[in-house]
């Protein structure tokens, strides 16, 4: 339809304030940290799939996420174009391919940007907003959605409205883009009108095509040549990785927002939140009578307005504390203030300086044949927990420091070993050793799973040797 607004959901963030939950192989995004139901990504997309809104979303997330998002697409049934950055270069590369992607369908297709973290709970009210300030954007403004403050906040930057513009219902003109004000500046700002700036942009793609020739054209000229030779891989798109990398690092609010002539903005009043920190998961979470927000295998004594966050099977428990956050999880614990949750991101910039791999890394690392956890780790030996989904085939594959023994526990395995291939059932086992070709894969219509035993004088994740992959790592 001529009139649909084209979203693309921008998902390449890590959420390290977020950590331990939230960590760069599994960021904030993909995780269920707010809705058991499934994640803030899951639920950004399903906003956007009205078709008589919104058209087929595009998705601009890191290479390394791909089959993260392609995995969380398919449970919830929504079909997408998966553009892959090969690294983070701020938003307004992102914003630059969203509006050249978008101009290759229709020079003048009305573009929605939105982050793939954020919580509202009301999806028509933010549908009906969209179609409002399409108006403007059709009309050549660069529109954005404000969202009407409920506290002083100093971790948002702020929108102050201009004049009314002109054929665009309750929108203004924006007089100036504020950065995170302190206590006091937030204060002021609220009490003459300014709005929070969630970062939702909407424009036609060839005013934001010419605003970033006028502006930022190395940015431009980068996303246009990443484009340009961008390859297939399976159902993604790959940027050009040398192109991309050409692109400054900048936002697109610094880059065409706070200079632009045409920004325009519409007041949506909307419960709204990004989630950045672990105060703001307790503020979207229900809460008890103790204004406690808890997840998972939790028990309390005297404590009050806290969140508390069990992952796993292990009992966390908590006594006479108050305006706290802990989070556990597998291999990892956070207790912290809530107040100064914000200042998990330093601690996790700690970790990495003293080389902590949980800065990182959790204990169940996710494939595009399934996952891995690690059950334990010593000297010259490491055991693994391996599921396989369904169809899934890990690569062709040698090691030259460590021999592996699988067990399968549950389905049909089906085993490549220097090039002979059978059937592993269930309370069967299989040897490997060092230096043998070997290749696992699932036939079946159940997820497979199997214990690894690795042993060897090393087990590290680099010693793998592949020859063969389907999946083109």
């Amino acid at each position: 339809m001529a009139d649909q607004i084209y979203p693309i959901i921008l998902c390449g963030g890590s959420g390290t304030r977020l950590w331990p939950a939230s960590r760069e192989s599994m960021p904030k995004q993909f995780t269920a940290l707010v809705d058991a139901r499934g994640s803030t990504f899951q639920a950004t997309v399903e906003r956007v799939t009205d078709a008589s809104t919104f058209a087929r979303p595009t998705v601009i997330t890191a290479a390394d996420a791909r089959f993260i998002v392609a995995e969380q697409l398919a449970q919830v049934g929504v079909g997408a174009d998966i553009l892959l950055e090969p690294e983070r270069r701020d938003s307004a590369a992102a914003v630059a391919v969203a509006a050249l992607h978008a101009a290759a369908r229709d020079p003048q297709a009305v573009v929605l940007i939105l982050a793939a973290d954020h919580v509202i709970e009301d999806a028509p009210a933010f549908a009906a907003a969209a179609r409002a300030a399409a108006i403007g954007a059709r009309a050549g403004q660069i529109m954005t959605l404000g969202i009407a403050p409920t506290k002083p906040a100093t971790d948002y930057g702020y929108i102050r409205r201009g004049p009314a513009l002109e054929g665009v219902p309750g929108a203004y003109a924006v007089a100036r883009f504020v950065e995170k004000p302190n206590a006091e500046g937030a204060h002021d700002l609220i009490a003459e009108g300014a709005l929070w700036n969630a970062g939702y942009f909407l424009f036609r793609a060839d005013v934001m095509l010419a605003e970033l020739r006028r502006h930022v054209p190395a940015v431009l000229d980068a996303a246009e040549a990443a484009l340009e030779h961008a390859t297939r891989d399976l159902d993604f798109v790959r940027l050009d990785a040398a192109a991309f990398g050409q692109a400054p690092k900048t936002s697109i609010d610094y880059a065409v927002m706070e200079r632009t002539e045409l920004a325009g903005v519409l007041p949506v009043s909307f419960a709204w939140s990004d989630v950045g920190t672990w105060d703001a998961v307790w503020g979207v979470l229900g809460r008890d009578a103790q204004g406690n927000a808890v997840r998972g295998r939790v028990e309390l004594v005297e404590t009050t307005n806290s969140l508390v966050h069990s992952e796993g099977e292990g009992l966390t428990t908590v006594v006479g504390l108050d305006d706290v956050v802990v989070v556990t999880t597998p291999d990892a614990v956070l207790v912290a203030s809530k107040a100064r949750s914000g200042q998990v991101k330093e601690l996790v910039a700690q970790l990495r300086a003293a080389g902590h791999p949980e800065a990182d890394a959790h204990r169940r690392m996710y494939r595009p044949w399934g996952w891995y956890q690690r059950i334990d780790l010593g000297e010259r030996f490491q055991v693994k927990r391996i599921q396989v989904t369904p169809g899934g085939r890990l690569s062709l594959q040698k090691h030259f420091h460590r021999a592996e023994h699988w067990v399968v526990v549950r389905g049909t395995a089906e085993v490549t070993l220097d090039g002979a291939v059978s059937l592993v059932h269930e309370n069967e086992a299989i040897y490997l050793p060092i230096g043998s070709m070997h290749r696992l894969a699932n036939p079946g219509r159940i997820p497979l799973e199997l214990i690894e035993v690795q042993v060897g004088s090393y087990t590290g994740e680099d010693d793998i040797v592949r020859t063969e992959d389907i999946y083109g790592r």
